[in-house]
């Protein structure tokens, strides 16, 4: 539900699947993600600031500020804009909105990259994508007079914004059958913390043929195969530590899915599932082979619309609950706190999101020579992967709180042994 005045919506709901992210927050912790496109040429930071404020415009679903009501959260319209700024020696840093204009979001450069970080409470890595694409073609059309072809991933500022860009898909395509939520505890990788919140970035570049052809050959996809590989190196690594079999815990990776895939929705909030998939170590030791058989046909059998509609709708079907609305919203926050500590990311070792490729009109590709995807730090979890692909290049992104390196060690050690080329970088303090 919103209220609009003009062209701008004056507040709205919270879609169902950020309505968590308030209530979990902490001062130094926010469900942030990182998208970024690196150009031929060093960014000018003025032509960036008013390629966001011509983008921002055509977003109204970022020009937002949170709100507490007496009941719910709440989205109100936020005049102006966050200023863009150099970027910091890490990413997903915590983000003070009061220091960022009350604004979810921030844009970020630094020599040839534009970054745009972003708190999920506003949207999805599929939105996110959409933002940023649109921001590098208005840079782009300002500062070089670029004609970028515009379609629904690459939006037209000059066009008022649609409402369906706003809309609750949660809501409108949930049905009244739901599912349980229930699940054991995955395998917790333990880690030194890092005392100062430094957050380690380990990149691996790799021509993704050589990783699909031979997912392919196992009749797996790109995501099945690169799940199956982060299973194999948790696995080895909780089983250096836990030598007694009967004490092994489930190692599980949370895999999230676009819900865009089975719904002809066009809105840029939220809308998204997931399924955590893995092994129980207990059962016996697994080769390649065997997880990603595993995977696939979890994969296979529990991403498909009923199965994924039933899990949302189970929240949807709870938020509408009579009793919860009217429950007021201090004793809402520390339900849905407690609820999101004991479950969160308790069900999952780690988390792998594919955004997958990247496909930019020829007019715009020319200015762009990298794309990125990182996840912020999860609640618990402290290493965490996003990928994606752009010119033939899968760029995977691993990042972690912790000092050790092991998952991301493991992980590209595997990688080569199946016989994959990568070439590794890092943000790493020497």
């Amino acid at each position: 539900m919103t209220k609009q005045t003009g062209s701008h919506q004056k507040w709205m709901k919270l879609d169902n699947a950020a309505k968590i992210y308030p209530a979990a927050q902490r001062r130094n912790w926010k469900a942030l993600f990182r998208l970024s496109a690196t150009l031929a040429e060093d960014v000018d930071p003025a032509v960036l600031e008013e390629a966001q404020r011509s983008t921002l415009a055509r977003f109204p679903g970022f020009a937002l500020k949170l709100k507490r009501g007496l009941f719910w959260y709440f989205l109100e319209h936020n005049e102006g804009g966050p200023k863009a700024r150099p970027d910091g020696p890490y990413p997903c840093a915590p983000m003070d909105f009061k220091e960022n204009g009350g604004f979810m979001f921030r844009v970020l450069y630094h020599e040839k990259r534009i970054a745009v970080e972003i708190f999920h409470v506003l949207t999805d890595g599929t939105g996110g994508l959409r933002f940023l694409k649109t921001l590098v073609a208005e840079y782009l059309r300002i500062k070089y007079g670029a004609n970028i072809p515009r379609d629904n991933e690459i939006l037209d500022c000059s066009q008022p914004p649609d409402p369906e860009e706003t809309e609750d898909a949660y809501i409108k395509y949930a049905r009244d059958v739901g599912r349980s939520r229930r699940e054991p505890d995955s395998y917790y990788i333990p880690g030194t913390t890092e005392a100062d919140g430094f957050i380690h970035v380990v990149t691996g570049l790799i021509p993704v043929y050589e990783v699909l052809s031979r997912a392919k050959a196992k009749g797996g996809s790109l995501t099945e195969y690169l799940t199956a590989v982060l299973i194999m190196a948790v696995d080895k690594l909780q089983r250096q530590r836990v030598k007694n079999e009967k004490r092994l815990k489930p190692v599980k990776v949370c895999v999230p899915i676009n819900l865009r895939s089975f719904y002809p929705t066009r809105t840029m909030r939220n809308f998204a599932s997931y399924v955590n998939v893995g092994i129980d170590p207990r059962y016996g030791t697994y080769c390649f082979d065997e997880v990603l058989s595993a995977v696939h046909h979890y994969m296979r059998s529990e991403v498909t619309e009923k199965q994924l509609n039933a899990k949302f709708s189970t929240n949807v079907r709870t938020e509408m609950r009579k009793a919860l609305r009217l429950t007021p919203l201090f004793i809402k926050n520390i339900a849905m706190k407690l609820s999101f500590y004991a479950v969160g990311d308790r069900k999952s070792s780690t988390s792998i999101s594919n955004l997958g490729a990247v496909n930019l009109p020829d007019e715009m590709a020319r200015y762009v020579t990298r794309m990125d995807f990182i996840l912020g730090p999860l609640s618990r979890n402290k290493v965490v992967c996003g990928a994606i692909t752009y010119q033939g290049t899968l760029v995977l992104n691993f990042l972690r709180t912790v000092r050790e390196s092991e998952v991301e060690r493991e992980f590209f050690r595997y990688l080569v042994k199946l016989g994959i080329p990568v070439k590794v970088e890092s943000n790493a303090r020497w």
